[in-house]
Order: C-alpha cells, then sequence, then structure tokens
C-alpha cells in the first residue's frame, strides 16, 4: 500500500469519518478546516464534538487551520466541504494549492450540485483549481459517517475516469470496516449522490405525515425512476443507479435517523417551516439546495421529475404537503416502465 500524504479538507462528520479511516491503514493523514479556534478545540479535545460526538480522534491524527502547511507535498486531497462552499473555500485558497504533487488527485465527498452552475462537484473542482478532469474523483455510497466512524462495516464506491486512479484510492481506504469498489463512471457515482437527497427530503416528509409502508415504498421506486432520467440526461450510465451510489444510498438516507435531508423533510411534514427548520440544524442538509439546481436544470432539459418538483414547491412556495401528495397521486395515469 501507498503511504503518500492524505489532506481531508473539512472538519464536518464525514471528512472527520474519512479521516480516521485513512489514519487507521496508516496513511499520513492531515485534516484542514477554515475555522482555527474550532481546529483548536479539536487539537485539544480530540473529539468532533459538534459533527461527530462521543469519538475520539487519535493523539497523532494531525489537524490544522493553516492550509500551507496541510497541502504540502499531498498526493491525495479529499474535499469534504459542502457543495455551495467549495467554490469559495478552494477558491480562496490557491496559492497553497501548488504545493501539492504535480500528480495529486482531488477527491470529492460533497453529495451535491452546485446552484446556478449545474455543475457536479468534480466539475467545480476542476474549474476553480485548474485541474483536469482525470485527476478528480468521487467517493460516495450509503455511509452515514456516525456508523463509519465505530467502524461498522460500511461499503462505498470511488469513480474516477482511469480505473487506475480510482484503484489508488481504494487501496488506501479499504480495510474491514471500509470496503470500497470502484468506477469510471464518475457523473453517475456523482449524480446518485446528490438526486438521492432531494428523495430523502420527501421521505422524511412521508414520515412527518405519518404515512405508511406502501407510500414510502413508492416514493423511494418512483424517485429512483426520476433520479436515473435526470442522471441519464446529464450524462451518467443507467446502472449505476442500481449500485451503491444510486440505491444504495437512497435506501439509507430515506430510513436512518442519522439522515439529515430526511429529518428537515419529517419537520416540514409535521408542520414546521424551512426558515425555521434550518435555523436550528448544525449540520447542512444539502439536497435543500440540490432541489433548486435539479428544478432548474429538469426543466431546461425537459425531464419530467414530478417529486422533484412537489418538493420545492413545498419548501420555498409554502405548499401544503398532503395537496402536494394529492397532485402527485392524481396526475394522469400511465404505465409504469415508459
Amino acid at each position: 500500500m501507498e503511504t503518500e500524504k492524505v489532506v481531508v479538507m473539512g472538519t464536518g462528520a464525514w471528512g472527520t469519518a474519512v479521516a480516521l479511516q485513512l489514519h487507521r491503514n496508516r496513511v499520513p493523514t492531515v485534516v484542514w478546516g477554515r475555522n482555527p479556534d474550532y481546529v483548536k478545540l479539536l487539537r485539544e479535545k480530540r473529539e468532533n464534538t459538534k459533527y461527530l460526538p462521543g469519538i475520539p480522534l487519535p493523539r497523532d491524527l494531525v489537524m490544522t487551520a493553516d492550509a500551507d502547511e496541510a497541502l504540502d507535498g499531498a498526493g491525495l486531497v479529499m474535499v469534504s466541504v459542502p457543495t455551495q462552499f467549495i467554490r469559495g473555500t478552494l477558491g480562496g485558497l490557491l496559492p497553497a494549492f501548488s504545493r501539492v504533487r504535480p500528480d495529486a488527485v482531488f477527491v470529492s465527498l460533497a453529495k451535491g450540485i452546485e446552484k446556478g452552475t449545474h455543475l457536479r462537484v468534480t466539475e467545480v473542482l476542476q474549474q476553480v483549481l485548474s485541474v483536469p478532469s482525470s485527476r478528480t474523483a468521487v467517493l460516495s455510497g450509503p455511509s452515514h459517517a456516525e456508523e463509519l466512524a465505530r467502524n461498522l462495516p460500511t461499503t462505498v464506491v470511488v469513480a474516477a475516469e482511469a480505473e487506475s486512479t480510482a484503484r489508488r484510492i481504494q487501496e488506501l481506504s479499504s480495510n474491514e470496516s471500509f470496503r470500497v469498489y470502484t468506477s469510471t463512471d464518475v457523473a453517475g457515482v456523482e449524480l446518485g449522490g446528490a438526486l438521492k437527497n432531494v428523495i430523502a427530503l420527501a421521505a422524511g416528509m412521508c414520515d412527518g405525515l405519518h404515512f405508511g409502508d406502501n407510500s414510502k415504498a413508492a416514493l423511494l421506486t418512483r424517485g429512483l425512476s426520476e433520479i436515473s432520467r435526470l442522471g441519464c440526461a446529464m450524462g451518467a450510465k443507467a446502472k449505476t443507479f442500481s449500485g451503491l451510489s444510486g440505491v444504495g444510498d437512497l435506501m439509507t438516507t430515506c430510513f436512518s435517523p442519522f439522515g439529515r435531508n430526511r429529518e428537515v423533510g419529517e419537520r416540514i411534514g409535521r408542520g414546521e417551516k424551512l426558515a425555521q427548520v434550518l435555523a436550528t440544524m448544525e449540520k447542512v442538509a444539502e439536497g435543500v439546495s440540490t432541489v433548486q439546481a435539479v428544478c432548474e436544470f429538469a426543466g431546461a432539459k425537459g425531464v419530467e421529475m414530478p417529486i422533484a418538483i412537489e418538493v420545492h414547491r413545498i419548501l420555498f412556495e409554502d405548499k401544503d404537503p398532503r395537496v402536494a401528495v394529492r397532485d402527485l397521486m392524481l396526475r394522469d395515469t400511465k404505465p409504469e416502465l415508459t
């Protein structure tokens, strides 16, 4: 196994959990955070009290707010920053990125689509850092940080244009509690992780409205159909959505109590408003921004996404969730597999 230096950018739950797995593999790992005060707290407490409480951080896991120090000589940079903040965060650190290895690969750990540009995160990385697509990758799948950090078995997929690049990341990351598969469908793996958050919002609304198993099973099935339709229109392979980053991630986030998008939807289903919900959350629910980008892109491409449209109307047009469900149920009848 290679011993190249890996930098995890971001001190949230997922970035911390991935860093712990790399450290477990004896990979030289540095966690970078933009807030010096919080990084200092992490070093002192040896616990990510805000985002991953109860999980001890090893004494020799390096954490810093100095981007020059973090990126110097790095061969792999894993970006675990919320999608809508990646451009601004990395754009402000461009001089520090000149310190990475010439063949450094940049891996997205985020699950979203950038508003306005409709770019996937790897595409944002390529634009901001002026790197070719061959030096970007994505790691995604059914992977709650809270479980991985406790070494519960977790399986994900890493996608890169070149299979050799995906294998490089696979070899560094895999161990007995973290199994990593490879793929060359970068668009499919990224879009599965991003688009499932929109359906997770709807799944939470089902829970908040006290609907049953019939409703949720139908939602996930038809939601997966929407994800696949839009994904293929954006250049993905249909079969990818049957894998870990598609149906696997969709199931996890729609049922788990850890799913922050599902939590947002559930609270809205119970009668709260979006602004009220977001004001009380520490973590970012990527689906709230993603649904805006999805509806814009789907409209421009002529892709039918009735669930996403209704989620958007509930979140941003104050539509009653029960009325939205009724409108979905009363759409024109049609064959299933069309």
